[in-house]
């Protein structure tokens, strides 16, 4: 292939690239990954190929966009944030969004029995979509506003393909692992060895921050908390599993994957993700005894306690001392001055700004604000909502809870396994949002809490059949 004496030179510098600690750590990490999803293998487990979409998705989300990624690697212009810029955005990453929409929908098209069914079973939440929609009306910011709804909708969608995938259980295992298997181990390389990419600096103080494959250390933390979860939840379920011919590997893979995450949370310094992997791991584990998961006064129990550990540091200032310990204050690193400004904005209490507008007008920035730079969330996902969406917004909220929580309840008691790791996650999205928009459009936190949420009918997703062949709508539509 290499001749004379440029193809010889070629080869050298190959050569030189590759035999180096990074390039032999990049090798390292990629034969690790490919093992991993060796290891996991389930040849019985039969999903659709549409599971691709939200695996691809849940990718962008977990990293950073497409945009982004050209920019650090030299092959674009990094976009510093502007006014513009936020209004604008970014027409590489709005078109990738929009053919991954167009590809989802069509699926659900093409599904459309059990489609219908789980919307009739889920009139909450298709209220709650619906208002955001209507909220775009009276936005400042109108036409943005109705294009980050669309991207609402894009969650939606990626989670009804799941759900409405033959074997939503397979489905759920498998995009947990195309997704997980390849962010976390990914996130170890580039802090260790590609720190342009995964290790930050503060522009004020030069402080460390220890960012991984995404754009700051909560989202690393998001992605620690959501998939050490899925990795906790697949490593018990092989645990219990004596007989299973597949136990001692997926023990080995979800294991190693639950190293890698405890390893991450150590350098991402994120305490909300922390403190709620603790409390939803608690969940997991007491839930992951049968027995004990269809007992609904105890699991009703165990979720209050979680929801008080979370909350009374910042209702009753009960634990200061404890935040005090892990580093943190009892202005939560400067969010409760964040929600006593945000309240002070003059906004309509009852219908709120409109969908996503809040911060489009930069209210909290500038020198009167003493603040050099830009505050884009209000770091709790309720008062998100209510800036946003008024006090109607919060109510039908809550209802979004109520049901979400009750169907959750009645998974445990049909299926403790699934039931588990869903009831994990809608705490999750409720403690989490206490101190982060954990209900933000495009955050992982959002959708697994969506996913938890959505009630499924019994009949309208039966599992695959293995004698029969695919049906047409488990392949992705073709351009």
């Amino acid at each position: 292939m290499f001749r004379g004496r440029y193809g010889k030179a070629a080869l050298r510098n190959i050569r030189r690239e590759v035999i180096t600690p990074t390039g032999i750590a990049t090798i390292v990490f990629a034969l690790g990954i490919l093992g991993l999803f060796w290891l996991d293998r389930d040849r019985k487990a039969r999903t659709s190929k549409a599971l691709w979409l939200p695996g691809v998705w849940l990718w962008i989300l977990g990293s950073r966009e497409l945009s982004k990624w050209l920019a650090a690697f030299g092959m674009g212009q990094a976009v510093t944030w502007s006014v513009s810029a936020e209004l604008e955005g970014s027409p590489l990453d709005r078109n990738l969004y929009t053919a991954l929409l167009v590809f989802g929908v069509v699926v659900l098209v093409r599904r459309g029995r059990k489609v219908g069914s789980l919307l009739r079973a889920n009139v909450p939440i298709v209220l709650f979509f619906l208002y955001c929609a209507a909220s775009v009306l009276w936005s400042d910011y109108p036409v943005v506003s109705f294009k980050r709804w669309i991207k609402a909708v894009g969650d939606l969608v990626m989670v009804m393909i799941v759900l409405t995938d033959p074997d939503r259980l397979a489905a759920i295992k498998r995009l947990l692992a195309r997704t997980g298997f390849l962010l976390v181990p990914v996130s170890i390389l580039v802090i260790k060895y590609y720190p342009a990419i995964g290790v930050h600096y503060s522009p004020a103080e030069g402080k460390q921050i220890i960012t991984g494959l995404t754009n700051d250390k909560n989202a690393l933390g998001a992605i620690c908390l959501l998939f050490g979860l899925g990795f906790l939840w697949r490593f018990l379920a092989a645990y219990r599993d004596r007989e299973g011919t597949h136990r001692t590997r997926h023990l080995i893979v979800h294991g190693t994957l639950l190293a890698m995450v405890m390893w991450l949370f150590s350098k991402a310094n994120s305490m909300t993700s922390l403190l709620c992997f603790v409390l939803a791991s608690t969940l997991i584990v007491a839930t992951s005894v049968p027995a004990l998961a269809r007992k609904r006064a105890v699991v009703n129990l165990l979720v209050a306690a979680a929801l008080a550990v979370a909350a009374l540091p910042l209702f009753l200032d009960i634990g200061t001392g404890l935040l005090k310990t892990v580093g943190r204050d009892a202005t939560f690193t400067g969010r409760t001055e964040i929600w006593k400004e945000v309240l002070a904005v003059d906004t309509s209490p009852i219908l709120g700004a409109g969908f996503e507008s809040f911060w489009l007008g930069a209210p909290l920035d500038g020198p009167r604000h003493g603040r050099s730079w830009h505050v884009n969330e209000a770091h709790n996902g309720y008062l998100e909502v209510y800036l946003n969406l008024g006090w109607v917004g919060i109510v039908l909220l809550a209802v979004v809870i109520v049901t979400g929580y009750r169907n959750v309840i009645g998974m445990l008691r049909r299926d403790p396994e699934a039931g588990g790791l869903r009831l994990a996650y809608l705490v999750v999205g409720l403690t989490y949002s206490f101190t982060e928009a954990g209900f933000r459009t495009m955050s992982l936190v959002w959708i697994c809490f969506l996913l938890a949420a959505i009630a499924v009918p019994r009949r309208s997703v039966p599992q695959f059949s293995r004698a029969r062949e695919p049906l047409a709508d488990d392949v992705i539509p073709k351009c």
